[in-house]
């Protein structure tokens, strides 16, 4: 009898023992699944943090591809329409590009001046875009030479500097078929606040411009990156409006000051003589 109520005693103390070890088991395992839970969660963040912020990189960048040039038609067409109202003269120098150019329109002739002038500047353009209008307005013309600003908008798209630079070479071909002996003044890529981080892609990209400018007598490489940096090589903020990538009239001094004497060394002697100047040289 004794020892049927030892065997109880051990029984129910085996199960006391079990139920009191129950609940330290269960918050081990609760606390565990709290740390995988938490663990979890932190990789997941991390994780949408990573993707997210590649794809504001990729953004930044662009696609990497050139976009359909025929989003200007409309742009390109009011040129055509100025062109019928009042038509260009020919033998003069083109300048096209994209916006940087175009906000130069308003002071461009004077600052040129006595260079016959066309302005041709379509903002948001890229060299392919160029490219594809130049049957429209720029060969229409019969330029002499022609001042070419484009790749800012190309970096900013992430088109590659070697295919910046191929498509300036499709863009030399196009005209050297039509105008043999027109001349090509490349102005480099300018720096500029708002796409500083791509900088790096755009100095890349000046230099194989310019090593493809080295081979021909007819293309001119112009630096006009070098005199818009300060003394520490970051962006001069004076010379951008508030959107840190367009330019101020400071800017376009600047291009003046280093583009004007190399124009006019080289083209002045081609302009049309003025009648004052046919009367005073008799």
């Amino acid at each position: 009898m004794e020892s049927h109520f030892v065997e109880m005693d051990r029984e129910n103390n085996l199960r006391a023992h079990r139920w009191s070890i129950a609940p330290i088991q269960l918050v081990a395992e609760t606390k565990k699944e709290r740390k995988h839970i938490v663990k979890t969660r932190i990789q997941t963040a991390f994780l949408a943090l990573l993707i997210g912020f590649m794809g504001i990189s990729c953004l930044g960048q662009g696609s990497g591809k050139y976009p359909d040039p025929e989003r200007f038609s409309k742009e390109i067409q009011r040129f055509k329409t100025e062109d019928k109202q009042q038509t260009p003269p020919r033998n003069a120098i083109v300048c096209i590009g994209s916006s940087s150019m175009r906000g130069w329109h308003g002071t461009i002739h004077t600052d040129l001046a006595p260079l016959t002038i066309i302005p041709r500047g379509f903002g948001g353009s890229n060299m392919k875009d160029a490219l594809h209008f130049a049957d429209r307005i720029v060969l229409p013309y019969r330029p002499r030479a022609i001042v070419l600003y484009e790749g800012d908008n190309d970096i900013a798209q992430g088109i590659a500097p070697e295919k910046i630079a191929g498509t300036f070479r499709a863009f030399v071909g196009k005209v050297h078929a039509d105008l043999p002996e027109c001349r090509i003044y490349f102005l480099s890529i300018k720096p500029s606040i708002q796409r500083w981080s791509l900088w790096p892609k755009m100095k890349e990209a000046n230099h194989l411009v310019a090593m493809e400018c080295r081979k021909d007598k007819r293309l001119v490489f112009i630096d006009v990156a070098s005199g818009m940096l300060d003394g520490e090589g970051n962006p001069r903020r004076g010379l951008f409006k508030e959107d840190k990538l367009h330019m101020t009239r400071a800017g376009y001094v600047i291009w003046r000051n280093v583009l004007r004497p190399i124009l006019a060394k080289a083209e002045l002697r081609f302009e049309p003589k003025k009648d004052g100047d046919a009367t005073e040289r008799k």
